[in-house]
């Protein structure tokens, strides 16, 4: 027999993930707390447990998200797993995923348009159940650099353009540094950086709690990196990487405007990988490079720093295809009122 849980004890729930062959942070506890003290995200953090000899079978995390507040908000709520659930391995594991996924969908069918699970390695030997559980799954682009190489190899492996902008960005005086503790009043600054892009894209971005969050529980066990770069004592990019268990994950990223001729971007990139390789860390995760049937410009952009392109793809289940269509019309009325 099997139940579930949805509050695991946080220990076993940490040590699972953590020896888990595909545990990561997007699955563990410190980041379920990270969701709970951001506005308009809920955590949904359940196990799967065997009645008998009280082991994990199961964790699936997943997070409730209303970015739109209003008479919108009931059509803006989404449901993500980031890292996919994780699971023991053979039958055991496959039940543990047909009940967790279950019960996950009974909570969320009335609450969002739909579950989206985002996968962050191969996960075909689950398609199947998912499949069989209404899941679609779609092809979805990444790149993934192998930073067990020096410094030398490292910068090899970059296109001619990028070698020649992080050039240009040293001899431009940019600066990349790193917020350490005592550095929180610059959240602020760092969240304008961030939500002028999505702005620019007319896409809702979340509150600022978020990343405030990050920064207070994340940064201190060194499981987030605040990264930014300046020009004349001025920031003018940032990016956000998790990490975990070796892996950095690329989560957040932006660059003002009238800056982006000085390849900041590219000089953010460079110091990460370089750093990265320096204290130990194996793989850095670019964080996603859209559709292979779409065109999709920062594609091109990770593409041309030499990782390895996969296809991990991600699965989707809508719990309303005709409230989603509504929803559809209704956020573009939203982006061009009020973004």
């Amino acid at each position: 027999m099997i139940k579930i849980t949805n509050s695991p004890d946080l220990d076993r729930w940490s040590e699972f993930v953590y020896n888990h062959p595909h545990g990561n942070i997007f699955q563990s506890p410190e980041m379920a707390e990270v969701y709970k003290r951001t506005k308009n995200y809920e955590p949904i953090s359940l196990a799967a447990i065997d009645c008998n000899t009280k082991e994990i079978l199961g964790v699936l995390q997943g997070v409730v998200i209303k970015e739109i507040s209003g008479f919108l908000s009931s059509f803006s709520a989404r449901s993500i797993v980031h890292g996919s659930p994780l699971l023991v391995e053979g039958m055991e594991g496959i039940k543990a995923l047909r009940i967790l996924m279950q019960h996950y969908d009974k909570l969320m069918q009335n609450r969002v348009l739909y579950t989206q699970i985002r996968n962050l390695w191969n996960t075909s030997g689950i398609s199947n159940t998912l499949g069989e559980l209404g899941y679609k799954y779609d092809e979805h682009l990444n790149f993934l650099i192998n930073l067990n190489k020096s410094k030398e190899e490292l910068w090899n492996q970059l296109k001619k353009d990028k070698k020649r902008g992080i050039k240009k960005a040293k001899k431009k005086g940019i600066v990349v540094d790193e917020l350490r503790e005592g550095d929180g009043e610059l959240i602020p600054v760092f969240y304008r950086i961030l939500k002028e892009a999505y702005n620019n894209a007319k896409i809702p971005f979340a509150d600022i709690s978020l990343f405030r969050s990050a920064f207070e529980l994340l940064a201190p066990k060194n499981m987030a990196k605040f990264y930014i770069a300046k020009y004349g004592g001025k920031i003018i990019a940032v990016r956000v990487i998790l990490s975990y268990k070796g892996i950095m994950y690329d989560w957040y990223a932006s660059a003002l405007r009238d800056y982006l001729s000085f390849y900041v971007n590219e000089a953010l990139v460079w110091h990460i990988l370089k750093e990265g390789a320096n204290n130990g860390y194996h793989i850095f995760d670019f964080g996603g490079a859209g559709k292979p049937s779409e065109e999709y410009g920062v594609r091109e952009f990770k593409r041309r720093f030499g990782g390895k392109l996969v296809n991990f793809g991600r699965y989707t289940k809508a719990y309303s295809p005709v409230k989603t269509k509504i929803a559809e019309k209704g956020f573009k009325m939203y982006r061009r009122l009020f973004i």
